[in-house]
């Protein structure tokens, strides 16, 4: 099942995609999509649902997170080994965590504008698992089953503020618009192996980051059971988990350092299969 939010900025309805890749209303069956619908038995309600009688959304819609009122937004750090090694940096002994700030949270589309004077923002397409029940201290065997479904994030990053600038990497993480989430919320029993999804990402159409999840340090299991050793994990939350190589920090030219960062004007496309894309432009800071 793929669960959308769509509509403007503030004011998004629930709703799904159906077989045939419709959009389909569902603010007649759910308030939102948020922490009360994404329990075990909420989603097997809504999975029973002919889609058929749901009103069809016609025209063209806004994506927005697929999850509403996310309380935490955990993610992982240096968690394929080739990152690692184009950031210079060991293959960490235990899952490295830092959080990405929930007010950069926006929908898959939306421009992603680059911090006041940033000159070192960069891409990384990452899978997102989001919490379905209350989780603390779970065993790796019993992990899955705490989760709710996959999405695809973009950890829009700031090489500067993450790594020149005293610490912690949450400085260069958290910047607003950093946290494109989307377009779905697919429901666990779709993605039988979250260990098995190729990814990707452009910029300007050509192709910097290839990977698979199957190259994971830490799979989806461990860091649910490992974060939730340090923190209770709640329904809604996100845990993105983590880059293959092909950031532009990493960019090397005849072996040595090149790096490429964003700038006003480019475009990211970005995907994971069965996850759907992202397409976000660059765009310079701008006061809100």
């Amino acid at each position: 099942m793929k669960l959308v939010r769509y509509g403007k900025p503030g004011k998004e309805k629930p709703g799904l995609i159906d077989a045939q890749g419709q959009l389909r209303d569902l603010s007649k069956v759910v308030p939102d999509i948020g922490a009360a619908q994404l329990s075990d038995a909420a989603l097997a309600k809504l999975a029973k649902l002919d889609t058929a009688k749901l009103a069809l959304v016609k025209g063209k819609q806004r994506m927005g997170c697929p999850v509403a009122g996310v309380g935490k937004f955990v993610a992982i750090g240096l968690n394929f080994a080739d990152h690692a090694a184009e950031s210079n940096l060991p293959i960490p002994k235990e899952p490295i965590i830092f959080q990405k700030t929930t007010s950069c949270i926006q929908g898959p589309d939306d421009d992603v504008m680059l911090p006041k004077g940033s000159k070192k923002s960069d891409w990384e397409v990452e899978l997102g698992v989001v919490i379905g029940k209350k989780a603390s201290y779970v065993s790796k065997k019993d992990a899955l089953s705490y989760v709710a479904g996959y999405c695809l994030v973009n950890d829009v990053s700031e090489r500067e503020y993450q790594i020149e600038r005293g610490g912690t990497w949450d400085k260069g993480k958290g910047c607003d618009t950093f946290g494109p989430i989307g377009p779905w919320l697919v429901t666990r029993d779709d993605v039988p192996n979250p260990q098995k999804l190729g990814m990707w990402l452009d910029v300007n159409g050509k192709r910097m980051q290839t990977g698979n999840t199957k190259t994971m340090i830490f799979g989806v299991a461990h860091l649910v059971s490992y974060v939730s050793q340090f923190m209770t994990l709640m329904p809604g939350d996100v845990i993105t988990t983590g880059t293959p190589p092909g950031v532009g920090m990493g960019v090397k030219k005849d072996g040595q350092p090149a790096p490429v960062f964003l700038k006003k004007g480019d475009v990211m496309t970005l995907g994971i299969d069965g996850l759907g894309e992202q397409r976000q432009a660059v765009v310079a800071y701008k006061a809100t």
